[in-house]
Parts: structure tokens; sequence; C-alpha cells
């Protein structure tokens, strides 16, 4: 009875500390909060109820002072300044450019803030983790720096597919071929693609600023600058990022193609795996895995585009097939959202799982 006694005790207290940190909130901070992540950030936070006490928002000189709206309260930015205005925050979102990362970093971490970071500037360093909470969320409880990187766009989706299939057999290559939306370089870019369309319908010269091209009406087969081996920083990011978030040594060759679409990311996407393995296999892989939703009735024309997702969650996938070439292969399609999944909704989803420890 002593040990029933007891055992009905240890019970109560663990249901008492986790009703304690259900009702824990959180002081959370958005750093960069006028640009596109910023904006998604907010209503992230603000749809999935994310429990938090207080908000700051900091962005620029020029931003300083402009107000948001958030859960009916009007908040002010406060300019991003070296001084102790993180002092107390638990959580920093920062999403203002690698610059800003890397100079801020040590102002943000100093009094015990966790930096969750959207740039580039940290996910390569052996001190950081790179996460995917679908894919490998533990990641971010080793933390040295106090620093957690969140992926590229573009490996954030790729990876969540890519652990289904994982699962059933480790994955020993991948080919992907990506069509990136406009919105992947930011507000004024998107701006730019319906500017471009209104002039070309006019009549009139388009304006080119964003991108190295007229992008309307048109494919450019470059996102971000080429390195000395032909491959793009973004071609390259997808073959590294892969593999520290999935601890793999998976090869994966990229093409990165900017597409004339507003909003979420497109990939064509050929993996080869240690054994083989059916399309139905797969199927219902990727039907259990977390945080992915199939779309796949070819018959019916029901197939991931990003007219239909752009502003959803998971990453969707269709299009499943054996890949003709490789006894060994499958290939399949997916879309998803960059500025949610590739992005503001991963961060969040980070400082969820961490709320949880």
């Amino acid at each position: 009875m002593i040990f029933l006694h007891s055992a009905i005790m240890n019970k109560k207290v663990g249901l008492v500390i986790n009703i304690i940190k259900i009702f824990i909130l959180m002081n959370i901070a958005i750093v960069g909060t006028s640009g596109a992540v910023g904006q998604e950030l907010l209503s992230v936070l603000e749809e999935r109820n994310f429990p938090l006490d207080e908000l700051v928002l900091f962005g620029s000189s020029r931003s300083a002072g402009t107000t948001y709206s958030f859960k009916g309260k009007e908040i002010k930015v406060k300019e991003l300044q070296h001084n102790d205005d993180f002092k107390g925050i638990d959580i920093a979102f920062v999403s203002a450019g690698g610059g800003t990362s890397i100079a801020f970093a040590d102002t943000i971490t100093k009094h015990g803030a966790i930096m969750i970071d959207n740039s580039s500037a940290f996910r390569m360093e052996e001190d950081v983790p790179l996460v995917v909470p679908e894919v490998n969320a533990e990641d971010a409880l080793n933390r040295p720096r106090n620093i957690i990187a969140n992926p590229n766009c573009t490996t954030a989706q790729l990876v969540v597919a890519l652990k289904a299939i994982n699962d059933l057999s480790p994955i020993t290559k991948v080919h992907v071929a990506t069509y990136q939306a406009a919105s992947g370089a930011g507000a004024a870019a998107m701006q730019e693609l319906e500017e471009q369309q209104k002039q070309l319908v006019n009549g009139e010269e388009p304006t080119i600023s964003k991108f190295a091209y007229q992008l309307a009406y048109n494919l450019i087969p470059q996102v971000d600058l080429f390195t000395d081996n032909g491959y793009t920083k973004e071609e390259m990011k997808m073959f590294n990022e892969t593999r520290k978030i999935m601890h793999a040594d998976i090869k994966v060759s990229a093409t990165c193609v900017r597409v004339p679409v507003m909003r979420a990311h497109s990939e064509a996407i050929w993996v080869e795996t240690e054994r083989p393995i059916s399309v139905a296999e797969a199927r219902e892989a990727f039907e259990k895995a977390d945080g992915v939703v199939v779309i796949d009735n070819p018959t019916n024309k029901e197939y991931p585009m990003p007219l239909d997702l752009s502003g959803k969650n998971p990453v969707y996938v269709g299009r499943i097939r054996k890949d003709l070439t490789n006894d060994k292969g499958l290939s399949f399609w997916s879309v998803s959202d960059q500025i949610r999944k590739g992005a503001a909704l991963n961060a969040v989803q980070i400082a969820e799982y961490l709320i949880k420890q």
C-alpha cells in the first residue's frame, strides 16, 4: 500500500509539473519585424496562441516607432541597439539578415535569451544546432551559445519529406530541382513581380531590381551567387544543411530555379535508398509522417500546387512513383509555404518544443 500511495503521489506531482509547464508564459522578442518573415511570425504566434506574457519588437532605426497589432494590442517597434533591452527576454526570433545576426548575437543572448536565428550566419557552425522539429528537435537542447539556427527554406521543406523515407531505409542520394517563389527573396521581390506583370500587360518596360532578370513570364536558373564548383550558394546550402540536420552521409545534388509564383516553393525530388522501397510503402510513410500531407490522386488530377497551398503549414507531397532509372529510387513532388514552414513556423515550432522540455 505504501508503494501504491507513493506511485499515486508521483503521478500527481508529475501532473502538477505538466500543468505548470502549460501555463508558463514567455517573454518573446522579434528582431526584424517589418520583413516578410517578421510579419509572418506575428501571424503564427497569434494563430497558435503561443504562451507569451510580453512581446517586444525590434527593428532598424528606420522601423523604430512603427506600430504593429498583435492580439488587439498595438506594439511599437524599438530600435535594435547594443544595450540591455534583451534582459528578461526568454526567446528572441531573429530575422534581420546575417550581418545583423552576427553583430547582435552577443547582445541578444548575454542575459540568457535563446536566439532562434533565421539567417544563414550560424547554420554550419559546429556549436550551433540546425533544427527542423519534425526531424531533429532534440538537437535544440544542446546549444552552447544559446543560438539555434533555422535552416534554409528549401532545406526545411526537403528534410521533412526525406525523413519519412529515411526511416524506412537510409537514403544515399538525393537529386532535387526547386521552383522557388518570388517571396523567397523578400516582400520587395513580391512587389517587383506584381509590378512587372502590370507593366508588361500595359506594354511598358518592366522594372528589374531584385532579380538579375525579368521574372514575370520567365524562369531564372539561379538563386543566390555561384560558387567555384558551378553550384549556387542556395544549392550548396541544401547539400550541407541536409547532412547536418539528418545526421547522415546523404549526397544532395540540387538545381534551384526562381519562378514567377508569389508564394510557396515547389520541389521535384528523386531519392535513392539502401533497399528498394515500393510506392505503397512510401505513401504510407508520408501519410504517417509528422508535418506531411499527401495529395496524390493523378487520375483526378490531384497533386500539390503553390496556388492552393500558400499560407498553409504542412509540407505537401504528391506524384509519388518509382524512379524508372534506378531500382532503389523513388520520385515525388513537394510544395510548402516557405515563409511558414521554411521560416516563421519552423522557428515557432522550435520554441514550442523548448517550452515543453
